[in-house]
């Protein structure tokens, strides 16, 4: 190093000659792959003139990368806080929201009760409930991405889900984008969480979108089945043989370049501009594959686009039949008893009372929890069980129940929420309330849900 000090810091010797002090640059020398710290100092004689520089390079290499890597951290960390942020105030945005679904499908399914089948009115409402639960179902999407929810798998038909995932998307496309489909498969069934499924359609085809953004192009998406033997292993040692659904989503867009394809699943790494993406959406696709059981692989050219397969393990069972969007009331579950509904929305409180109504229960309605609280403290032998909701003003539905319980004891209590936090809290043993359900409620989940709850605390031994 020393015999290249002058090579290494001209600035700095330049500078201590003009002004007779030491002087400190960092700077990198290609030629080493080194980052040094160049100090320059000037001897003077005792007139003040100088008469030679002492020069001092320190290799300060692993300072600069450690410096580096903090840095990275610390964006990996505001983005972290941004996602946490994000998760937020998804769950605020899903109890609102969720509010206003309980209400539109609510009062669509009651409206379908009073209008014939095979009519063109029944067949509108037949679409708006349709379109109330792929809402219901993008808020659940949104909760997902914000927060890590429990994941639920069963055995679902991967035609139906793709399909309905991109028909959400296409709206959200521009029109310079084209979209096709290809599913080549009848009984595709995967033992999965749809939630989380549903994410990585979106995300894969988000990621098309963003690299198509420029130019428009074409968006491929197909769905067939995949057969490996042990010689897969050689080539994907991840994957072991047998039967798979392969998801293909595939792009003309700019492509991604080579020297990039090992570190786009890395959680925060984007080539994206400032402000475009988070660096999350691929590593998202990546972690909820894995934890599937399945596989990602890219293949990508610079110019040309880029092509993901996602591979998850077939399903030992037929496909299932796929719920109809209109329930079977025929079916729905009856009661004569007496019912105390809490929620500060009066739309949910009207709507859920004549659903009750109508299958034969007597309800008494507040859209205050104080009020609620009093008219059971009046007479709390009246009641059989009672619904409320989770978030109102002056008192959380959470604490209603617990001061319900202390005036008696035995009245089950029902909590409806338009966010998942409190359901979890449930499942895993809170003691204020007997049950939960996730706005909005449905009319055949709600019958289902107070014959159950009643039946098991009320009626016991019927």
């Amino acid at each position: 190093l020393i015999g290249r000090d002058r090579e290494c810091s001209p600035c700095a010797t330049q500078q201590a000659l003009q002004c007779k002090e030491p002087v400190n640059i960092e700077k990198y020398v290609p030629e080493l792959g080194k980052h040094l710290d160049c100090r320059s100092s000037p001897v003077l004689d005792e007139s003040g003139d100088i008469i030679r520089i002492v020069e001092h390079l320190r290799d300060i290499t692993e300072r600069k990368q450690a410096e580096k890597e903090k840095e990275k951290l610390q964006v990996q960390l505001r983005q972290s806080q941004k996602m946490e942020a994000i998760g937020t105030l998804a769950g605020g945005i899903a109890h609102d929201f969720n509010n206003i679904l309980s209400s539109v499908l609510g009062y669509t399914e009651l409206s379908m009760e009073e209008v014939e089948k095979d009519t063109l009115l029944h067949q509108n409402l037949s679409q708006v409930f349709a379109a109330g639960n792929r809402a219901k179902d993008l808020v659940k999407q949104i909760l997902a991405f914000g927060r890590n929810m429990e994941q639920v798998f069963i055995h679902t038909p991967i035609e139906p889900l793709v399909k309905e995932a991109l028909k959400m998307l296409r709206s959200t496309f521009p029109s310079s984008i084209e979209i096709r489909e290809s599913i080549n498969i009848e009984q595709g069934v995967v033992y999965a969480d749809p939630t989380q499924l549903h994410q990585v359609i979106v995300n894969l085809a988000t990621n098309a979108k963003q690299a198509m953004s420029d130019k428009g192009g074409l968006l491929e998406v197909s769905v067939e089945t995949a057969s490996f033997d042990e010689n897969i292993q050689e080539k994907y040692p991840d994957i072991p043989p047998g039967n798979y659904v392969r998801l293909s989503v595939s792009d003309t867009g700019c492509g991604i370049s080579e020297k990039y394809l090992d570190k786009i699943f890395e959680p925060y790494f984007t080539t994206s501009e400032t402000g475009t993406g988070s660096g999350l959406g691929l590593s998202v696709v990546h972690s909820i594959v894995k934890t599937h059981n399945g596989h990602i692989t890219v293949y990508s050219e610079s110019g040309k686009g880029t092509t993901f397969h996602v591979y998850l393990p077939l399903a030992e069972q037929e496909r299932s039949r796929v719920a109809s969007p209109v329930q079977e009331y025929e079916a729905l579950q009856t009661g004569t008893e007496n019912i105390l509904i809490v929620d500060d929305e009066k739309p949910i409180v009207e709507m859920q009372q004549q659903i009750l109504e109508g299958l034969g229960y007597k309800v008494t309605s507040r859209t205050s929890s104080t009020e609620a609280l009093e008219s059971f403290r009046s007479d709390p032998n009246e009641f059989d069980i009672v619904i409320t909701d989770m978030t109102m003003p002056n008192m959380t539905g959470d604490r209603l129940a617990l001061k319900i319980k202390k005036i008696r004891p035995d009245v089950p209590v029902i909590l409806c929420t338009g966010f998942s936090e409190k359901i979890n809290k449930q499942k895993n043993g809170d003691p204020g309330v007997e049950g939960c359900m996730m706005k909005p409620v449905t009319r055949t989940e709600l019958a289902k849900t107070v014959r159950t709850i009643l039946d098991k605390f009320i009626h016991p031994g019927l």
